[in-house]
């Protein structure tokens, strides 16, 4: 049976993205940048979108949990 829950976040640029669509995540400073292109993304580019823990907190620990430190102990 499949697993039916779609869970989803919000990024800054005012859109919201569903988790199962990430191909990766880059950390920098307080900030996630989020890649959901088959192809792939570039920063420089602005492809990516931007998850900044000051704008939208909850998106931004959802996914940060998984940087957390002790997950790959």
């Amino acid at each position: 049976m499949e697993n039916k829950n779609v869970s989803y976040l919000r990024v800054d640029d005012n859109k919201i993205i569903n988790e199962s669509c990430i191909r990766w995540v880059q950390k920098m400073d307080d900030c996630l940048y989020v890649c959901t292109k088959m192809g792939g993304c570039n920063i420089k580019n602005g492809d990516t979108h931007k998850l900044c823990k000051t704008n939208n907190l909850d998106s931004y620990n959802k996914l940060n949990k998984h940087f957390d430190k002790k997950e790959f102990d």
